[in-house]
C-alpha cells in the first residue's frame, strides 16, 4: 500500500518579502500612520453654549446690581458735596447744581477753629497706631499658635475662636467700666487699648503662618544659631508681611469706622474721631441747618483715607513672599 503525499499550497510570498497587510501596517510608514490617524479621529461634538451663556449673563447681572448698590450712595455723596445749601434741597438727589465743592471744603476745615482737622488727626491716630499694634500682636500670637506646642494650646485657641463670635458692641460697656476703674476714660488710651485685642486677627494670623512660613525655614534659622525672637523678626515676619498688611487693613477700616466705642468712652469733643464729629454735626442740624452741608462734605472727606488705604495696600494681598523658599 502506497501513501500519496499531497503537496501544500505554495505561499503567495517569496522569501525576503513581507506580506502586504504587514507592509501596510508597518510602523513609520506614511500609509500606516495616515490610517491610524484616520481611525483615531472621531467627529467632535459641538459644545452646548446655551447654558454657559445664560449663567454668565445671570452672574454679570447680579454683579452689576451689587456694583450699583455699592456705588449709588457714594455717587450721591460726591454730587451732594458739590452743592450749596440751596441747591442741596432745591435739586434732585442725583441732579447737579452750582459747583461749590471747594467752598464747602473751606467751610468744613475752618468751622469752629478747624475742629474737623483735629478730628481727622484723631482718627489717624486711633486707626494707624492702634491698627499697627493690634496687627503685630495678632501676627505674633498666630505664629506662636502655629509653630509651638504648649500646655492648654487647644482650649486657649478655642477660647479665642469663641471671642470671634462676640460682637464688639456687646463688650463696649464692660470695657467702659474697666476703663473707668483704671482712670483712662475720656483719653486717647480709652480707644487705643481696647483695639489691641483682636481675636479674629489671631485666627487669621495663624492661617497665614501655616501657609506662608514653612517649618523647614524656621529649623534652618535655628541651626544657624538664631534665637526664637530673631527667627520671628528676621525670617518669619518678612514672610508674613502680606498677612500683616491684610490684618492692618481690616483693623484700620474697623477702627476708622468705629462709632459706638468713642461715643461711650469720650466726652471731650477735641478727642472725637471724624465719624463721631460728623455725627455731632448732624445732631445739630435742627438748630443750625447750614451744618447739613458741612456734614455731607465732611463725610466725603472721611471716605478718602479709606480709599487710599485700599488702593495703596492691595498689592500686598497678592504677593507670596515665601514662594520658592523651600525646594
Amino acid at each position: 500500500m502506497s501513501i500519496r503525499t499531497v503537496p501544500s499550497a505554495p505561499s503567495e510570498t517569496t522569501p525576503g518579502s513581507e506580506p502586504a497587510a504587514a507592509h501596510a501596517a508597518a510602523p513609520g510608514s506614511d500609509t500606516g500612520s495616515a490610517a491610524a490617524r484616520q481611525g483615531a479621529r472621531k467627529p467632535a461634538k459641538r459644545p452646548r453654549r446655551g447654558a454657559p451663556t445664560a449663567s454668565k449673563v445671570a452672574v454679570n447681572a447680579v454683579l452689576l446690581v451689587a456694583v450699583l448698590y455699592t456705588l449709588m450712595p457714594l455717587t450721591w455723596l460726591v454730587i451732594a458735596a458739590t452743592k450749596n445749601h440751596a441747591d442741596l434741597f432745591g435739586t434732585a438727589g442725583f441732579g447737579f447744581g452750582e459747583f461749590h465743592l471747594f467752598d464747602n471744603l473751606r467751610s468744613v476745615f475752618t468751622y469752629d477753629d478747624g475742629i474737623f482737622g483735629r478730628w481727622l488727626l484723631n482718627s489717624l491716630l486711633y486707626s494707624v497706631i492702634g491698627s499697627l499694634a493690634s496687627s503685630l500682636i495678632s501676627v505674633a500670637a498666630g505664629y506662636c499658635f502655629d509653630k509651638y506646642e504648649f500646655r492648654g494650646k487647644g482650649p486657649l485657641f478655642g477660647l479665642i475662636l469663641i471671642g470671634t463670635l462676640v460682637p464688639g458692641v456687646v463688650i463696649t460697656l464692660p470695657q467702659y467700666l474697666l476703663a473707668s476703674e483704671t482712670g483712662i476714660v475720656n483719653t486717647y488710651w480709652a480707644i487705643l487699648v481696647p483695639a489691641l485685642v483682636n481675636p479674629f486677627g489671631v485666627y487669621l494670623a495663624r492661617v497665614f503662618s501655616e501657609g506662608y512660613v514653612p517649618g523647614e525655614v524656621i529649623e534652618a534659622a535655628r541651626i544657624d544659631g538664631a534665637s526664637e525672637l530673631r527667627a520671628f523678626r528676621s525670617v518669619s515676619l518678612p514672610m508674613l508681611l502680606p498677612g500683616f498688611m491684610t490684618l492692618f487693613l481690616f483693623s484700620f477700616t474697623a477702627s476708622w469706622n468705629n462709632f459706638f466705642g468713642p461715643l461711650v468712652m469720650l466726652n471731650d469733643h477735641h478727642l472725637y474721631p471724624a465719624v463721631l464729629g460728623i455725627y455731632n454735626w448732624n445732631q445739630l442740624v435742627v438748630q443750625n441747618p447750614e451744618l447739613y452741608s458741612l456734614a455731607i462734605t465732611g463725610s466725603l472727606v472721611a471716605v478718602v483715607p479709606l480709599a487710599l488705604a485700599f488702593i495703596g495696600l492691595q498689592r500686598f494681598w497678592r504677593s507670596g513672599l515665601s514662594a520658592g523658599a523651600v525646594k
